[in-house]
């Protein structure tokens, strides 16, 4: 909590003279994150997708990617983009970290989440954190890491390295896991990356139903997604979506995992 304090402190002391959103960056300390409102918000606060970028990704590129931009927009949602601390995620057992528990990654989320509703009208209570290939490895994480601080998670093409972890926080989360059958770079099973290796999404998918008390609740198409859909007692979903083609990602997809968070009255 110390960090967090402190980099919220040195923030206030750079704004507001130094404004910031979709093309210039949030400062918080040496770490920065970048936000584009929805188009024409003028209301009360509004809901947001936290995103997570992909290996050697940035927070400037995630606003480049103008389709993305103009579907959250569309949603009436914010568009808040991280930035790793190197060029992948620093998270448990990924390349070059193996040692690292994450925690600069989750006090970084955790400070981003409450600067940029002291800056902007966020409703902090509708979050969803979402990501791609490396950044859905960073959105699992989180999901077991921090699950209270966000309504739900869209993970697409993307989980632990190495192995789900022995404990996560609880209760467990609303999670949507959305993954190409035919995934060379981020196989369903993994594959070996220097002194690691990817995780098994279905191992992951198991430790998180066990978690959560999720059972069995039909299927779900959308597109190209075929999902085998879970719930439990307390309402919250998991959901594992599969396409047919390799490791791509589409804006629609982020749309989906949220309807399928609201539909379940998580958000």
């Amino acid at each position: 909590m110390r960090v967090i304090a402190i980099l919220l402190t040195l923030a206030a002391l750079t704004g507001p003279a130094l404004a910031c959103g979709p093309d210039t960056d949030c400062m918080l300390g040496d770490r920065h994150y970048r936000i584009a409102m929805p188009e024409g918000q003028t209301g009360g606060p509004v809901g947001a997708v936290v995103y997570a970028h992909g290996y050697r990704g940035s927070a400037a590129a995630v606003m480049q990617n103008q389709n993305l931009r103009r579907m959250v927009s569309d949603m009436g949602l914010a568009l808040i983009a991280l930035k790793s601390a190197d060029d992948d995620w620093v998270i448990p057992y990924a390349p070059r970290h193996m040692d690292s528990d994450g925690s600069v990654e989750f006090r970084y989320v955790e400070a981003v989440i409450e600067d940029a509703a002291r800056r902007f009208p966020i409703d902090t209570k509708r979050l969803m954190a979402a990501g791609f290939s490396a950044g859905g490895m960073m959105v699992w994480n989180l999901a077991c890491t921090m699950p209270e601080r966000f309504a739900g998670f869209a993970a697409i093409s993307g989980t632990f390295w190495m192995k789900p972890p022995e404990t996560c926080a609880t209760p467990a989360a609303s999670l949507v896991h959305i993954h190409g059958t035919t995934d060379p770079t981020v196989p369903l099973a993994g594959r070996p990356i220097l002194e690691t290796r990817q995780g098994d999404v279905a191992e992951s998918l198991d430790m998180y139903q066990a978690l959560g008390g999720f059972r069995p609740n039909g299927e779900t198409e959308f597109e190209d997604l075929e999902c085998q859909n879970r719930r439990n007692p307390t309402g919250d979903v998991l959901d594992f979506c599969l396409h047919p083609g390799g490791h791509s990602f589409r804006s629609s997809y982020l749309r989906f995992a949220w309807d399928r968070l609201q539909a379940a009255g998580q958000l």
